[in-house]
């Protein structure tokens, strides 16, 4: 009898030792977004925040990156477990066309949302002179950080207009970066592909005058003829400082994509999380939506758009569930 006792003692006391550590099991997961200037980064920290406050076990963190093409090929690697990536590099990446035609296609790329547009946005120093894409030709123009999305953006829209990077004084930094050579007036121009506002150019217009160059008339026509996952956009006039009459301009779209192996169930979740509230919180779209302007561009309505890759299981899941796809 005592024997027993002793046993049912130890059990005891080793459920109690353990339980804990069985509790505090947590999943870690990241995001890789982009330069801290732009969109990603801060849209990536509020939905790594809201998910983890809605789903119990899961951390997720949003960490800085090189964005689109770098991400795309950390996932080829499986170094990272999601990313944001436009749509275009995205359908690229996986097809092994465009800017990655001649290497191996990038096939555990899979969706899990089509999250907003980002529009290509080509900002000048207003002392420099310069008005259009043409007078680019042999200026100091930044055109984003090195196997980013924005410098295949650059690429096309240049080549669109009859020019190439070595037309100009190509160099590749990312959007703070960028902002900060055009006031310290170490360069003339730069590209930024991200959601409008884009905070790196709120804060540069805000201190120094800007000119945003339109991509319009037969260079547009000509970049949708080669690029037709571009779509036309507007950025409106007001937007920012300085620059008060609409600006013509074509657009991607950001997605959140996530590598093949990772678990259905945690990415059938993660879907279910950003869309919908539970539990008396919020969707995490919701939060987005507060956290920054482009947020407000999220919704489950274009959750599908432009994507050129496969969904992954769990969010062809939940997007059955809602009767989005048959």
């Amino acid at each position: 009898m005592r024997k027993h006792i002793h046993w049912a003692a130890l059990v005891a006391i080793l459920s109690i030792l353990t339980f804990p550590a069985t509790a505090a099991k947590k999943r870690y997961f990241v995001i890789a977004t982009g330069g801290i200037g732009g969109t990603y980064y801060p849209l990536g920290g509020a939905l790594a925040a809201a998910l983890s406050e809605r789903i119990a076990g899961l951390v997720v963190t949003a960490q800085t990156g090189n964005a689109s093409v770098a991400n795309s090929n950390l996932i080829a690697r499986r170094s990272i477990e999601s990313a944001f990536v436009q749509n275009n590099v995205a359908t690229w990446a996986y097809t092994g066309t465009g800017l990655f035609e001649g290497k191996r296609p990038i096939q555990n790329l899979r969706a899990i949302a089509s999250l907003y547009p980002e529009a290509i946005q080509v900002v000048a120093a207003r002392a420099s002179g310069i008005r259009k894409i043409a007078d680019l030709r042999g200026k100091r123009v930044i055109v984003g950080a090195p196997g980013s999305g924005t410098a295949v953006d650059a690429r096309l829209v240049l080549q669109a207009h009859g020019l190439k990077f070595s037309d100009l004084k190509v160099d590749y930094l990312g959007f703070a970066e960028a902002v900060q050579r055009l006031k310290d007036r170490q360069t003339d121009a730069a590209f930024v592909s991200a959601g409008i506002p884009t905070a790196s150019i709120l804060e540069l217009s805000a201190q120094a005058g800007i000119k945003i160059l339109p991509v319009t008339g037969e260079g547009r026509a000509a970049l949708l003829k080669l690029a037709p996952y571009y779509v036309p956009a507007v950025i409106p006039g007001g937007t920012y400082r300085g620059v008060d009459n609409d600006v013509e301009t074509v657009t991607a779209l950001a997605q959140w994509v996530v590598e093949a192996g990772v678990p259905a169930d945690l990415v059938y979740r993660m879907t279910k999380a950003l869309w919908e509230s539970a539990g008396g919180r919020p969707s995490a779209a919701s939060v987005l939506a507060e956290a920054h302007t482009k947020g407000r561009e999220v919704t489950l309505g274009t959750a599908l758009q432009g994507n050129g890759i496969p969904p992954h299981p769990g969010a062809e899941r939940y997007y059955r569930e809602k009767g989005m796809v048959k």
